[in-house]
This record gives structure tokens, sequence and C-alpha cells, in this order.
């Protein structure tokens, strides 16, 4: 895959609102496949697209890759040789497959490398947060407005919406017009964040109509109170509310629905002893009733043609 035809890829998963990793090679010492440049994609369902080093290299950027996407935190993945030696032995690295994480910095003890070593820059890609916004008042479109400069997806409401697991906060701004439709919808769907522009007053006539439960969860008149007074200030204030609601209620940075699951599945490979995802990409081998993984097809391979000799070696899973 090209550059460009991997850029074009990674924009239009942006757009699709899928989440992926960009792994950029950053540093290698021969001998090694690899050079600093080099890209890849991995996506959520461990799909690496692109180039990043041999097929032993890809089974650990993938594991690591997917560790990035469910923490949503960026790091250096050095894969070495013998970890325990690399940087002049500093911080011991034990058995194979094993792994020390200082300072944002992930090494692994990869044994089937040719002598070599990279470096490889795991940048979580994940999507924006997506407002959706009810109504066409001036309030309405500075909220549109300052969501966009704070980095938010923000997009028009329907009168009659389907909002998707990742809808973070809904804000109704209609003055009066197909409020409760919006409002019903919104809780219905357990959106996080739920916000009415009104007055107290109204606010409270709007909530005692919804025959929906969980209506005290809206938020209204919405927003933080910050003697705001005009459209963009109001929407200011509404952001701000958001940004406080997720920070006391969140039990970490990414969304779950977002990043994916909170643990990526993992098993031993038993022939070379690497840790490998657990996934649809992972080649796998069952015997017995048993799923073993591997980093590649030829380690499963070398298990086909001599299981006896692996079998206790490795982790096993049923398929």
């Amino acid at each position: 895959m090209t550059d460009r035809a991997l850029f074009a890829h990674a924009e239009e998963l942006r757009q699709r609102r899928a989440p992926f990793v960009l792994a950029t090679v950053v540093r290698a010492r021969r001998p090694t496949s690899a050079r600093p440049g080099d890209r890849a994609l991995v996506l959520a369902d461990g799909t690496v697209e692109g180039f990043v080093g041999g097929v032993c290299a890809e089974s650990t950027v993938r594991l690591q890759g997917l560790r990035v996407l469910a923490s949503g935190r960026p790091v250096v993945l050095r894969i070495t040789p013998d970890a325990a030696t690399e940087d002049g032995g500093a911080g011991r690295v034990g058995d194979v497959g094993d792994v020390e994480d200082v300072e944002d910095t992930v090494t692994v003890a990869n044994p089937c490398l040719s002598g070599g070593a990279v470096d490889v820059f795991l940048e979580p890609q994940l999507p924006a947060p997506l407002v959706q916004v009810f109504g066409d008042s001036p309030i309405a479109r500075a909220l549109r407005e300052v969501g966009a400069v704070l980095g938010y997806d923000v997009r028009a409401c329907a009168a009659d919406p389907e909002f998707t697991a990742d809808t973070r906060a809904v804000v109704v701004a209609s003055h009066g017009r197909d409020e409760e439709g919006v409002l019903t919808a919104a809780l219905r769907a357990e959106v996080p964040y739920v916000g009415l522009i009104a007055s107290p007053r109204r606010g409270r006539a709007v909530l005692g109509e919804l025959a929906q439960p969980g209506a005290d969860r809206v938020h209204t008149p919405a927003g933080l109170d910050l003697g705001a007074r005009t459209p963009h200030e109001i929407a200011l204030s509404v952001y701000a509310e958001l940004i406080a609601t997720r920070s006391s209620t969140s039990a970490g940075a990414v969304p779950a629905d977002v990043s994916g699951a909170a643990e990526v599945p993992e098993a031993v490979d038993p022939v070379c002893g690497m840790s490998v995802a657990v996934g649809p990409t992972t080649p796998h081998v069952i015997r017995d009733g048993r799923r073993y993984h591997f980093c590649c097809t030829g380690c499963a391979d070398r298990f086909a043609s001599d299981p006896a000799r692996y079998v206790a070696a490795g982790a096993a899973h049923a398929p």
C-alpha cells in the first residue's frame, strides 16, 4: 500500500468515525526489513494495513496497537530481539514476550527478529466527540460554531432522530418546537449528556410533560451558570457543563464505545512464545476442541506438523 493510498484510507476511516491507530517507524537498527518512515494502520478488528516490518513485528504492532486503541494513549513501541539488553541492559525484562512500559515507551522482546530492532510510534486516531444540536435558533447556530472550534463533531439533529451509540451529547435549542420527541429519543438512547435551552420555569414544564424514565437527567437550563448573555456565551457555558459532566462521570479518558474493549484478549504463541492478540486476523489452529493462536502462519504450520511438541507450551482458548 502506497502512502497516498494509506492516507486516503485513513481519511475515509475518519469520515466514518472509525477508530484506528497510525503506526510509524521512527527508528530501525539493521538487520531489519523496516525503514524509518514506513507506516501502517491498525484497525479495531486487528487488521494491519501497510508495512512496519515482517510478520513477527507486525504481530507485535497489532497487539500493542489494539492496546493503544483501548487506552487512547500514544506510545513508542520498541521491538528488540532481547529487550533486557536494550539501552545497556537498564530495566530487566524477563521471558519472551514480556513488556517493559516506562514513560510511554513500551519495550517488547521479539525472538523472531533477525538481530535488528525497530521503534514504532503508535498514535490512536479516535473520532471527535459527537454532539447533536436540535433547532435553528441563534443559540443553536452558536452551539455548532463554538463546538467546531473546540474540536467536537457537531451535527444538526432531525426532529425524529435515531441516535448512535457514539453520540456524546444532545442539546435542544429550538425554543419550544418539537422538543419532547428529541428529548425522549435521547433519553431512550441513554445519551450521556442531554441539555435543553430554556428558562428554569419552562424547562420544568417541559420535563413534567415527558413520559420517559430518566427525565431528571436533562440539564435545563443547559449550561453552567457563568452569567452568559449572548448566544455564543450560552454555547460556551453548555460546553463547559459538558466537559464538567464528562470529567466527573467518565471512568477513563476514552469512552468504551469509541475505543473498543478495555482489555485486549491475548494468547501465547506455543511455538515462539510471543504474546499475540486474539481476534479474527490472528492465525490459529484448532486441536482437540481447543484453539491455539500464532504470530504468523509459519508458527501455525510448525505447530500443525508436530502439535505434541508444542501443545503444552502455549495458551489455548476454546473455539
